[in-house]
């Protein structure tokens, strides 16, 4: 049976969530988005329905690592030496595909996400081979944790990791490989289950809080819509289909568009001096604000940032970095 996601274009308010990530897709070094707001507020169904609006990239046919072909060549060849395929031929074939949202699961075990031995094979061959893990599935693509803040944390400092430095290695009997490991990370969780620690809420580039939609015309276009897509999907998404389109060519156009945006020395001191007066710590936000507020104005088609841009990735950036005063309740 087929499986259909409800079009991210489609899906009624929660513009600042929606916003994040399209930031993130626009520029992945922004450092992820952690989503944080009540049950039924639409959070993973947003999530998963971003992968029909991204652009396509091109892999190796069968590559479980997702390198990319014109600039990780030599790290296809170095996995498939380890994993024991064949790698007589020097001209692997290329294909194009939808990049993919990998989710982590909870529970999940450290070999699970970094990668480890295939004991199966190594028991029938006598032979030591590689299983990818779940960092390298996500490469390139985007990688999303539901209830983030269930996870146990030595899990969560792996991948954050991994985020930062844009590589993972397998380390596990006498195999030792180290690969490229860039995604989108994105978590999201419900406050009332807990909390993140503070210093993994400051590993996110942006935080936005949702909650449900009080305008009563707003809740009503969800509920119909929702009811249709589920009374007949494919008219649903044919009917989405312009919209779609125009939002994934947006999107790619601002990718391009990117480093052609211009930030004057008078916004870069604005920047900073509202990081200051929030009293985060270390430079981060500056750096991701500035990052997003470039973003926002070349997902925008402009080519310089606005005073409006600053507020927008400030509110995003900065929500979750401000400090807290010793009695302050845990929690942002």
């Amino acid at each position: 049976m087929k499986h259909y996601l409800f079009p991210f274009s489609a899906i009624v308010g929660q513009e600042l969530m929606k916003l994040g990530l399209i930031l993130n897709v626009i520029n992945p070094s922004i450092s992820g988005i952690l989503i944080r707001g009540e049950k039924g507020t639409g959070k993973s169904t947003v999530v998963r329905s971003l992968v029909e609006i991204l652009p396509k990239i091109k892999v190796f046919k069968d590559d479980p690592f997702n390198f990319c072909p014109e600039t990780e060549k030599r790290y296809y060849f170095e996995a498939k030496k380890i994993i024991g395929e064949d790698i007589s031929s020097q001209d692997p074939e290329i294909i194009e595909r939808e990049v993919r949202v990998i989710e982590l699961p909870l529970g999940v075990t450290e070999d699970r996400v970094v990668g480890t031995l295939d004991i199966e094979y190594a028991l029938k061959k006598g032979k030591k081979r590689l299983e990818p893990g779940l960092l390298a599935k996500a490469h390139r693509g985007i990688l999303y944790v539901d209830e983030i803040n269930l996870l146990e944390d030595h899990i969560v400092d792996i991948f954050l990791d991994a985020a930062a430095m844009g590589i993972n290695t397998i380390e596990r009997e006498g195999i030792s490989f180290t690969h490229p490991a860039r995604f989108v990370l994105i978590g999201t969780m419900n406050p009332e289950e807990g909390e993140l620690r503070p210093q993994l809420l400051d590993r996110f580039g942006l935080c936005v809080e949702v909650s449900g939609i009080k305008d009563h015309e707003q809740r009503l276009k969800i509920m119909e819509r929702r009811l249709e897509f589920e009374q007949d999907p494919e008219a649903f998404l044919r009917k989405w289909e312009i919209e779609q389109q125009k939002l994934k060519d947006k999107i790619e156009k601002a990718i391009s568009n990117y480093h052609k945006v211009k930030v004057s020395k008078e916004q870069k001191l604005e920047i900073i001096s509202r990081c200051i007066e929030a009293q985060v710590d270390g430079h981060r936000a500056d750096i991701v604000i500035l990052k997003a507020a470039m973003a926002i104005a070349a997902y925008e088609q402009r080519d310089e940032v606005t005073t409006k841009d600053i507020d927008l990735a400030c509110k995003m950036a900065l929500f979750h970095r401000k400090r807290r005063r010793p009695f302050d309740e845990t929690g942002i």
